[in-house]
């Protein structure tokens, strides 16, 4: 997963790329559909890490950096067989303006070395014909640093080297709602699984024997898909979960009343959710402004590890969707159903452990790793 500042790149669609990639995901199963899912699954959650999304379409996290960094950079034809074998170079030229505030940045002082680092990044390799390889050996760092910095710029300009402003204070606000959550209230970590597959095997699954493993076919077949909004109580590990075959702000504001109807009147409602732009609608802004006992917390741009019901999400998926089978929308949403019901039989809550300061100090000492020239080893 991403760490804070190092996510993955954005993915916002066209209409018409949306369509193009919606009917492409629809075809027969190939490496065409897979990589048109993958684009359609970071599309529809901006904020999801590469892990993120790789769990929730059971398929490589390597796989989705690869096409994810592809289509910011090329788009459509990124996805294409003929392009050659590897990372695409993403063609970087800078104007004056952004040459000036690189250079300018690259020499800002120890207290913001890692945005140092990322400006003389992008103003090495902007110099005609350098290879990630190369710009990588001459800053000391590890080439997929480079490759990450590099697309970054390109998809967003300056914009893209920047984190968000407000790390630190979410973090701090995040991590203080687990240790010390607020009296006469209750704090839910909401999200989306967006995208959950029926699937349905090619051949039955043969069960595991003494001296024989499980065994599954490779392929399978698609019944459609529905999304999982759910909100983890961390206090006593209960979920509220609802189920619907679109994610957008209709459906969020669904879920939140039933959340409304399902806390006491008598508690206030703190709600930990990420930047997914459906959370930020204006008819979310105003149903929220009318409740005045719900309070919402951001957590920071591209740091999904930070909401519990990410974790939540990760036990559904290896204890039951990777392993189930299902010929319809329908059976997928009533297993999902028995097993939350079952969870909420005998909840249980995680004990978060870091504070606040461990965290940031954590992060302060990779940042001077990277900034120091050691070799990175993190990825996307």
């Amino acid at each position: 997963m991403s760490g804070p500042g190092f996510s993955a790149a954005v993915i916002v669609l066209s209409a018409d790329e949306r369509a193009e990639l919606v009917h492409r995901s629809a075809g027969p199963e190939s490496r065409r559909t897979d990589r048109a899912r993958i684009i359609l699954a970071c599309a529809d959650d901006p904020g999801a890490s590469n892990a993120a999304v790789a769990r929730e379409l059971e398929v490589s996290p390597k796989s989705v950096a690869k096409w994810r960094r592809r289509f910011a950079a090329l788009r459509l034809a990124g996805l294409d067989d003929d392009l050659p074998i590897g990372r695409p170079k993403a063609e970087l030229v800078l104007d004056e303006a952004e040459r000036a505030r690189l250079t300018l940045r690259a020499r800002q002082a120890k207290t913001a070395q890692f945005l140092a680092v990322r400006a003389r990044i992008v103003l090495a390799c902007a110099e005609g014909g350098r290879t990630n390889k190369q710009v990588a050996a001459d800053l000391g760092l590890d080439e997929s640093t480079v490759d990450r910095w590099r697309a970054r710029f390109v998809e967003r300009r300056l914009d893209g080297l920047r984190d968000d402003p407000f790390f630190v204070e979410k973090v701090i606000d995040v991590v203080g709602l687990c240790h010390n959550p607020p009296e006469k209230a209750v704090v839910l970590c909401v999200d989306e699984k967006s995208q959950v597959q029926a699937l349905d095997r090619s051949q039955p699954v043969l069960p595991m024997m003494p001296g024989m493993p499980e065994r599954r076919t490779h392929d399978y077949a698609r019944h459609g898909v529905t999304s999982l909004f759910a909100a983890f109580n961390i206090a006593d590990g209960t979920v509220i979960g609802e189920l619907h075959r679109r994610r957008r702000h209709q459906e969020y504001l669904k879920f939140l009343k039933k959340i409304d109807k399902s806390v006491p009147s008598g508690l206030d409602v703190h709600i930990v959710c990420d930047n997914y732009a459906t959370h930020k609608t204006p008819e979310v802004q105003e149903w929220l402004a009318r409740r005045p006992r719900f309070h919402v917390h951001f957590t920071p741009a591209g740091s999904s590890w930070i909401n519990q019901a990410e974790r939540w999400f990760g036990l559904l998926t290896d204890q039951m969707i990777r392993r189930a089978v299902h010929k319809s929308v329908q059976a997928l949403e009533a297993d999902i159903r028995k097993w939350t019901d079952t969870w909420n039989e005998n909840p249980r809550p995680f004990t978060w452990t870091k504070t606040a300061d461990e965290i940031l100090h954590s992060l302060a000492e990779y940042l001077t790793k990277i900034s120091s020239g050691q070799p990175e080893n993190r990825q996307d």
